[in-house]
């Protein structure tokens, strides 16, 4: 006999173990661009490049500034002797005697303009005319026919004071100079000049020079040029100069035989003071 028997299901059973790790698959297709991120920090600084081939020549540059003038250089040797000279002729009708005798004329223009030499007379230097000094109530004149009155670099105080003790000083107590004046008009209601530009049109200009002719100024006490004495010959025709004086007790005045006492101008005033 065939029997049958109908069972009923039974309870699910514990889950098994995990199985082997399967074969990788297929890479799969690249994503989209991202979005641009942060800047990053500065890295170090990378090692000196080689050396970059030569530049070509630049252009002249614009000239400099002329330099300081240096100092005197030390006296040279002396050059060798000369060869001896041909002989000369000697004629009893060349011979004319010789003044052998060298002298000094100034002659001071009164104007900003150097003045020029006489004739047969030769320039040694020119410069600004200057008058008297005046230190500590003391005053020293210069006399205009004579080169001292005539210094080549214009200062209102050319000189200083030096004491036993070796100390010196410039431009102290009632130091003054005295400088012949041109003819620019003085505003006596103005304030003195400060600027030395702005004096100089005020100072006048001279010139020493030298000639083998003795120089004698003469005077005639009238309104007229007086005349030449014999075997004189006139340089130039002016007006008598006697002194000069400060607003304290010193002064100074000329020789009235030498050409400084004969001035070619009348100015008021005849010089100008610098304190």
């Amino acid at each position: 006999a065939v029997v049958s028997t109908q069972s009923t299901g039974g309870a699910d059973g514990a889950d098994g173990a995990d199985g082997a790790p399967g074969v990788d698959g297929i890479p799969g297709v690249d994503g989209a661009k991202g979005e641009t991120g942060p800047k990053g920090e500065m890295g170090a600084p990378g090692a000196d490049g080689a050396d970059g081939a030569k530049g070509e020549k630049g252009a002249p540059g614009q000239r400099g500034l002329a330099g300081i003038k240096g100092q005197k250089g030390d006296k040279g040797l002396s050059g060798e002797k000369g060869d001896r000279g041909n002989d000369g002729e000697c004629n009893i009708d060349d011979f004319y005697p010789c003044n052998c005798d060298t002298h000094i004329l100034t002659r001071h223009s009164q104007s900003d303009q150097e003045p020029d030499c006489p004739a047969e007379y030769t320039s040694l230097w020119s410069g600004y005319s200057l008058v008297f000094f005046e230190g500590n109530g003391y005053g020293l004149s210069q006399d205009l026919g004579d080169a001292g009155s005539c210094l080549e670099d214009f200062q209102l105080m050319p000189f200083m004071q030096c004491s036993a003790s070796d100390v010196c000083r410039h431009g102290v107590r009632t130091d003054k100079s005295f400088w012949l004046a041109t003819d620019q008009d003085a505003d006596f209601a103005s304030k003195p000049m400060n600027n030395i530009d702005e004096i100089l049109p005020h100072i006048s200009r001279c010139r020493v020079c030298m000639g083998t002719k003795y120089v004698l100024a003469r005077h005639s006490f009238k309104n007229m040029a007086p005349e030449c004495p014999d075997d004189f010959s006139e340089l130039w025709t002016g007006y008598s100069y006697v002194m000069v004086t400060s607003s304290s007790t010193s002064g100074g005045g000329q020789d009235l035989s030498s050409a400084g006492s004969c001035l070619e101008n009348f100015f008021l005033p005849t010089f100008i003071e610098c304190l």
